[in-house]
Formats: C-alpha cells, structure tokens, sequence
C-alpha cells in the first residue's frame, strides 16, 4: 500500500464526500452486509481501514491502515487499528476469518502482493472480500477523467473486474463470486441501490473468494 498519499492532510475532506453522498455510502454498506459470511465471533480485519466508517458499521473488530490522520479518526470510532501496509501484514498466519479490502487496492504499491498476505493471514475457509470501483464503468470513467484536479484520484490505480479475479485466484482462492451495485452516477443515487450478481452494469463491484 502506498505510504506517501494525501490522506494525513486531508481527512476532513475524505470525510465531508460521505456527507455529501450519503446513499452512495449505505448502498455500499447494504452491499457488503448482504455477502457478510460470519457472525459475531469471528476474526475480522479490514486492510486500508481508513476513518473506519465500513468498519464500525460492520462490526469489524481490527484495522489496518498506513495513513495517521485517517488512523486517528477511525480511532475516535474506537476501531482497534494497527499502522502498516498492505503488502507486509504485521499479523500472523491464519489469523482471520475474513479480510475486507474496500476502497484501497487502487492504492496499493503491489496488489498482487497484498492478495497474497490476505492468502497468509486467513484461516483455512476464511473470506476475502474486495470492494473496488470498475475502471470500465460508469464511475470509473468519471474518476479516470478527474484524476489530474483531484486530491485523492490522481494517486489511484483502477482495475477492470477480470483483472481483479485473476489477481485474486492466482493467490489459490477458491471460484470467486462477483457482484455489483452503484448503477447511477454519484448526484443521481438517491436510495440504496440493488446488490445483483455478475459485473458490466454497476460501478461498485464486491469480489467474495474463499481460502
């Protein structure tokens, strides 16, 4: 994951788009719940945990992010987070039962690395679950088209849906599943939008695969 991003100095910004679209933030959140494969007793960890809004949500119980300013306000949620990388987990192996990555593999330096660390710390049957915006959609091409005037785009990477499962399966995870959501753009979704399998209409697109 890439330690020199605009995160620190502009934590308030990252927070006021939630604000701003707030059926954005609960079709996502409605999304991830629908797949959620565990209950309350499970080991669970989001990577790139940010100000831990999806975390506290879900009841995730630890958190990884390289960011200080973004670590100090999922703090403030009281979400147990560690400062690190996703390419260099500082846990040990089998740790987890599920390992959510949302919103952060346009940030990492080797996303091939880092699905192989998700490999690592899972247990055997664990979950991984990656949530990222299709470069091929309708969102990935407006942010695509923002990246040179934006604060946070112009440092992302953005991946098509194939290149994401292959990622994902050559780390030995088992038959992913694909779903999708976010079928308006960002002023136009104005209710929690529907959570349907496959990819190639919605912008938002959840990858389950099992360890």
């Amino acid at each position: 994951m890439t330690k020199n991003l605009p995160f620190d100095d502009h934590v308030a910004e990252y927070e006021a788009w939630f604000e701003r679209y707030p059926f954005v933030f609960e079709t996502e959140l409605a999304a991830i719940k629908k797949i959620w494969p565990v209950g309350k007793n499970a080991m669970t960890l989001e990577v790139g945990s940010g100000t831990g809004r999806f975390s506290k949500a879900l009841g995730i119980r630890s958190g990884l992010e390289p960011s200080a300013g973004m670590d100090a306000k999922a703090e403030e949620r009281g979400i147990e987070t560690v400062r690190g990388v996703a390419e260099e987990m500082p846990y040990q192996n089998q740790q987890f039962d599920v390992v959510l990555m949302n919103f952060c593999i346009s940030y990492f330096e080797n996303l091939q690395r880092a699905f192989a660390e998700a490999f690592r710390v899972l247990r055997s049957g664990g979950v991984l679950i990656v949530g990222f915006i299709d470069k091929n959609s309708l969102l990935g091409k407006y942010y695509e088209g923002k990246r040179n005037k934006s604060t946070f785009y112009k440092s992302a990477n953005y991946y098509s849906v194939n290149e994401v499962e292959e990622k994902v399966k050559a780390e030995g995870f088992k038959a992913p599943e694909i779903f999708q959501t976010l079928f308006n753009d960002l002023d136009n979704t104005n209710d929690i939008e529907p959570l349907v399998t496959g990819s190639g209409k919605g912008s938002y697109i959840l990858i389950k695969a099992t360890k």
